[in-house]
C-alpha cells in the first residue's frame, strides 16, 4: 500500500476492504463516512493500481462488490 501515493480517501477505503473483506459501494459509504462521489473516486484509483478486484454480487445482481486483491479468498482465485 505505501508504494502508490493515493489520496486519504483511497488508503481508507482500502483499509476497510482489508478489514471487511468484500463490500459494495453503498456499504463503503456508510463506514467511511464519505460523499458516495469520493468512494467512487477512490474505488477507481485503487482498481487502476490493481489494488482491488469486482467481483459479481450474488445477493443483489444490481450491486458490485469490491475486494481488496491480496485477501486470501481472491489469491485463491
Amino acid at each position: 500500500m505505501d508504494d502508490v501515493n493515493l489520496p486519504p480517501s483511497s488508503r481508507k477505503i482500502l483499509l476497510l476492504l482489508e478489514d471487511g473483506g468484500a463490500l459494495t459501494h453503498k456499504e463503503l459509504v456508510r463506514l467511511s463516512s464519505l460523499a458516495p462521489r469520493t468512494v467512487r473516486y477512490a474505488l477507481k484509483r485503487l482498481k487502476d493500481n490493481d489494488m482491488i478486484v469486482e467481483k459479481f454480487n450474488f445477493r443483489d445482481a444490481r450491486q458490485i462488490l469490491y475486494e481488496y486483491k491480496n485477501s486470501p479468498m481472491v489469491s485463491a482465485q
